[in-house]
């Protein structure tokens, strides 16, 4: 039995995933549609598996990876998404994400992730595997290696719209200190403005092409 956290911003998708891994005798100890608040409660909370989605709404499941992966937490994740974006694959395995489930995938798919990855051991299916090796084998813009993990999150919430103050918000910075790493990595890919950071964001599989 894992105890299992969800994050998804669909909360009909969140009560039919409870009804499943609770069949299969998992224990759901929280979940949430907000990344931050997700943050929250797994510090709270301690380790646990994670199942989150790379889509919510105008925030995104790469930012829980980002802040796991940045503050070094010993949280397991596995993506439960729709996303069958070689470079999504590829970023989130890269951020840490130890498994990768497509929503389409039937739920004894789901029950054998959450089983190798409570073992300690990375899942993914046999799709996505072949999105993994294509999004990690793709040519990418050298410029993106230059960012760093908190700049890489900051790109994604700018080109989703997001102000300075509401990505302060969610992320416990003054909206100064948030415009001073958008002057930086805007800077860093030669992007002189927010349309030409959308297209490096797209080209570069950070979001995508609909603004995801």
């Amino acid at each position: 039995m894992s105890d299992l956290y969800l994050l998804d911003d669909h909360t009909l998708l969140r009560d039919g995933l409870r009804a499943v891994l609770q069949a299969a005798g998992h224990r759901v100890v929280g979940e949430s549609a907000d990344p931050t608040q997700a943050l929250a409660d797994l510090r709270d909370l301690g380790p646990v598996t994670v199942l989150l989605d790379l889509h919510l709404g105008v925030r995104s499941g790469f930012e829980l990876l980002t802040e796991l992966q940045r503050r070094a937490l010993e949280v397991r994740t596995i993506v439960l998404t729709m996303s069958n974006q070689p470079r999504h694959v590829a970023e989130a395995l890269r951020l840490g994400a130890a498994g990768y489930v497509l929503k389409g995938a039937p739920a004894s798919e789901l029950l054998a992730a959450l089983d190798a990855v409570g073992k300690g051991q990375r899942y993914l299916g046999t799709e996505v595997a072949e999105l993994a090796v294509q999004g990690l084998t793709a040519p990418g813009d050298a410029a993106l290696d230059t960012l760093s993990v908190r700049e890489r999150q900051i790109v994604v919430m700018v080109v989703q719209g997001q102000s300075s103050t509401e990505i302060g918000r969610a992320l416990h910075l003054s909206p100064k200190t948030v415009d001073s790493y958008r002057s930086r990595f805007m800077a860093k890919l030669a992007t002189p403005d927010v349309p030409a950071l959308v297209r490096f964001a797209i080209r570069n599989g950070l979001i995508d092409a609909d603004g995801a």
